[in-house]
């Protein structure tokens, strides 16, 4: 059995330390210490995606790369990626790693300093 992307999302967010997921506008969004770090639009199973917090070096970087990345509404002019869930081409190792960079941003020194 096929573990559905979002799902895979959820388990990698929730892996961090004080990470929790609340429900917000209708989608999952994942958050530590209240500030979101990772939203997760899987609503429309045939478009599942996430939003993540990066750098706008990051952002630029990926975008320049096109598929599965894209400038997400609301928070792209923030410097968040989206990341196209269904697309063939995702990269599960690196969206680990763009996770776990938002995770980061995002958190207190304290916790982001318990991640390997």
């Amino acid at each position: 059995m096929t573990t559905k992307p979002v799902e895979r999302v959820r388990r990698i967010c929730l892996s961090f330390p004080e990470a929790y997921e609340e429900q917000t506008w209708g989608e999952a969004t994942f958050r530590v210490r209240k500030k979101i770090f990772c939203m997760a639009a899987g609503h429309d199973p045939a478009t599942p995606s996430v939003s993540l917090k990066a750098t706008r070096e990051e952002q630029q970087a990926l975008l320049a790369q096109g598929k599965p990345f894209f400038f997400p509404a609301y928070v792209g002019a923030k410097g968040w990626i989206g990341v196209d869930l269904s697309s063939a081409s995702i990269d599960w190792a690196e969206l680990e790693e763009l996770i776990t960079e938002a995770y980061r941003l995002t958190a207190p020194k304290k916790l982001s300093g318990q991640i390997p």
